[in-house]
């Protein structure tokens, strides 16, 4: 297997990234790509697309052993259930994949041409190991059955002090709300005295949550 490029998103670790792809679209990326994969003709066509598959690597969760089940958070992380039932990072073959919304291929001076996407559930410098398109006609099923991720609660919080957002550019605002309002924190974690952080496009962003409230505490850069 071949790493074809990188991802370039706002998240600086797993902390805080969505836990679907396309959940929210306001999270801009760019998938920067590796030699000898910059070239122009291997990308033509796919702007006809509006929608495309990447397959990635869990880069921070490869090892050499591997378990038949693991304990997914939606879950609560506390039941097991069989490792193939799951997108767990913990797999034989640490491999994801993500539906995320083509904006455009765009040709740039340094890196040939790269793909400006929305919605990607990864984290900043992301492996990835292949682009397809994605196809209505067959990569769509509305009536299919989600299983017990069906069966899971509603996480959706609501924010105060979002004034302290304003810190951020102005195109960064909108995606961070929406990753607030979506609860980043883990199923199993309610605890509304601790106080919670990730990094986001440079900021380092604090907030507890309590009775499905959700306060920033600070944004602050990183740097």
């Amino acid at each position: 297997m071949k790493i074809i490029a990188h991802i370039r998103t706002d998240f600086t670790s797993k902390f805080g990234v969505p836990r679907q792809s396309g959940l929210i679209d306001e999270l801009e990326a760019t998938v920067v790509f590796e030699e000898p994969y910059r070239v122009a003709e291997a990308f033509r066509g796919l702007e006809e697309f509006s929608h495309i598959w990447l397959f990635w690597q869990f880069s921070q969760a490869v090892r050499d052993t591997w378990s038949p089940t693991v304990r997914p958070p939606m879950l609560g992380g506390n039941t097991r259930v069989g490792v193939f039932a799951t997108r767990s990072p913990f797999r034989p073959n640490a491999i994801g994949m993500s539906c995320v919304r083509l904006m455009a291929v765009e040709q740039t001076a340094e890196f040939g041409p790269v793909l400006r996407v929305r919605g990607a559930d990864l984290m900043d410098g992301t492996p990835i190991y292949d682009v397809k398109p994605y196809l209505p006609f067959a990569d769509s099923r509305p009536d299919a059955v989600g299983g017990f991720a069906d069966r899971v609660e509603d996480r959706t919080v609501m924010v105060q002090g979002e004034e302290k957002l304003a810190v951020l550019p102005p195109d960064k605002r909108d995606a961070l709300l929406k990753v607030l309002a979506s609860d980043p924190r883990p199923t199993y974690q309610d605890d509304p005295e601790r106080i919670y952080g990730f990094g986001f496009a440079g900021f380092e962003v604090r907030f507890t949550v309590s009775d499905r409230v959700l306060t920033v505490v600070s944004v602050e850069p990183t740097a």
